[in-house]
């Protein structure tokens, strides 16, 4: 069953970000937006909508997730100049530093998730997941599937009393 292989693969590839970054305080969540937004390949200066869509976490988690960093000196926002309402987020000097020290040992640690399958088979599962990916992206809600439906409010609206 396709869900619950993911679920499993889910698993196996945040317990070794885990473990990589364990160290340094972070969760791997924590370390998925610094990744965003680091000034050597990420994209510093994007807002917190743009940054929640990039890690795949509603906006609520990105807030927590960001005063997170910011406690730890590792991240800083500023008041866009072109829209008030909106931050830009950045990584700290001592961020970027950490990043830079943690990112080698990061990446090596999740592809040895998949060192024991040949090059090309691990080609081939890479682009067979980036394509389910990109078929279903309109289904990549953060937050769905994580709240029961209420079945009373729909028995009700039926007309029936269970």
């Amino acid at each position: 069953v396709p869900l619950a292989l993911a679920r499993r693969f889910f698993q196996i590839c945040n317990t070794v970000g885990a473990e990589a970054v364990a160290e340094a305080g972070l969760t791997p969540l924590e370390f998925a937006a610094m990744a965003y937004v680091n000034s050597t390949d990420g994209e510093p200066d994007i807002d917190q909508r743009a940054l929640a869509e990039r890690v795949g976490v509603d906006r609520n988690t990105t807030s927590l997730l960001l005063r997170s960093l910011e406690a730890k000196g590792l991240l800083e926002q500023r008041i866009s100049d072109a829209d008030r309402r909106a931050r830009l987020i950045r990584l700290t000097r001592r961020g970027e530093n950490l990043f830079r020290k943690l990112h080698p040992e990061a990446l090596a640690a999740q592809l040895q998730i998949l060192a024991f399958l040949e090059p090309a088979e691990r080609d081939l599962l890479l682009d067979l997941l980036l394509r389910v990916i990109d078929e279903y992206r309109h289904l990549a809600r953060p937050g769905a599937g994580r709240r029961k439906r209420n079945s009373n409010s729909h028995a009700i609206s039926n007309g029936s009393h269970a």
